[in-house]
């Protein structure tokens, strides 16, 4: 049987982020910066400067799917904003593991988002996860790495939630936000804060859930169990609309709103990425076929 193989270019960082509106050297994966008219410029930031890129050879299996978690390794992974993975994310029974500690959305040193370092444009997502009690985290996807200046004109690096829908990851019998936003649009599988997952048949917590993310040509569907529970489409009037109804609102969250508004940046494509929002969660069989 004929084997393929997709090659990724998996960047690897040094140095500090690309700063908009500066004068930073451009190197060959030079940033795209885009300046919002509501908002202080942004860059959209393949990588840090200095970049220096690899390349890792996957197969692809009989399906179309890339396995980018060989359960073993973080061959192609690292944390948001960084060029390791973070200490608290760990490879536990074939697993993709975040060791919480239960403080929230802490994104102290030793935690932070982890992503996988390609970019991915139209593509379907296949894995499954499972949560602690109470457990909450969540699958980012078409995620940019975004820096701003402050106000006293140092880098910041701006949270990826900002730049990229969420999958919500959550135990939704015993996470409080379950109960928040509007009609169920935090519980598991739900577009976060947008879309509720209709049906919701996520599992308890401790037990593993299946979890599909399919986005093509700006329609995106979120599956569950063997489910499609949302489908929507994005760089469209209804999408704006959606954005300007929930938390990342024009009036509330400017900045968030526009990069959602144009989220995978010129290009429509971004990272895959799984949140550290403080609490143990675990994840295996991770697999993406492209759709180009």
């Amino acid at each position: 049987m004929k084997k393929y193989f997709y090659t990724v270019a998996c960047l690897a960082l040094a140095g500090t982020f690309a700063a908009c509106g500066g004068g930073n050297k451009k190197t060959a994966d030079a940033t795209q910066t885009e300046e919002s008219a509501t908002t202080m410029p942004v860059s959209y930031s393949k990588a840090l400067q200095a970049a220096e890129t690899d390349t890792l050879t996957l197969p692809v299996d009989k399906d179309g799917y890339i396995t980018i978690f060989d359960g073993k390794t973080f061959n192609g992974w690292r944390g948001y904003g960084k060029d390791k993975v973070p200490g608290k994310w760990v490879i536990e029974d074939g697993c993709i593991k975040f060791n919480g500690t239960g403080g929230g959305e802490a994104q102290d040193a030793d935690g932070g988002d982890l992503m996988f370092a390609h970019k991915f444009k139209n593509f379907e997502l296949e894995l499954e996860w499972k949560v602690s009690k109470g457990g909450n985290s969540g699958i980012f996807y078409l995620a940019q790495e975004v820096t701003s200046k402050d106000e006293n004109g140092n880098d910041r690096l701006e949270p990826i939630y900002i730049s990229a829908p969420e999958y919500q990851v959550l135990d939704n019998a015993n996470h409080p936000d379950a109960k928040l936003g509007k009609d169920n649009n935090r519980q598991s599988a739900s577009l976060y804060d947008m879309i509720p997952a209709v049906p919701q048949n996520s599992k308890p917590y401790g037990e593993w859930n299946t979890a599909k993310i399919m986005v093509y040509k700006g329609t995106v569907i979120h599956g569950q169990n063997g489910e499609n529970v949302v489908e929507y489409h994005l760089w469209t009037p209804q999408w704006t609309e959606m954005l300007q109804n929930s938390k990342f609102s024009k009036e509330k969250w400017p900045l968030a709103f526009d990069l959602l508004n144009n989220c995978g940046g010129q290009n429509r494509e971004g990272f895959i990425a799984l949140q550290d929002h403080g609490d143990d969660v675990w994840y295996r069989n991770i697999r993406v076929k492209v759709l180009d």
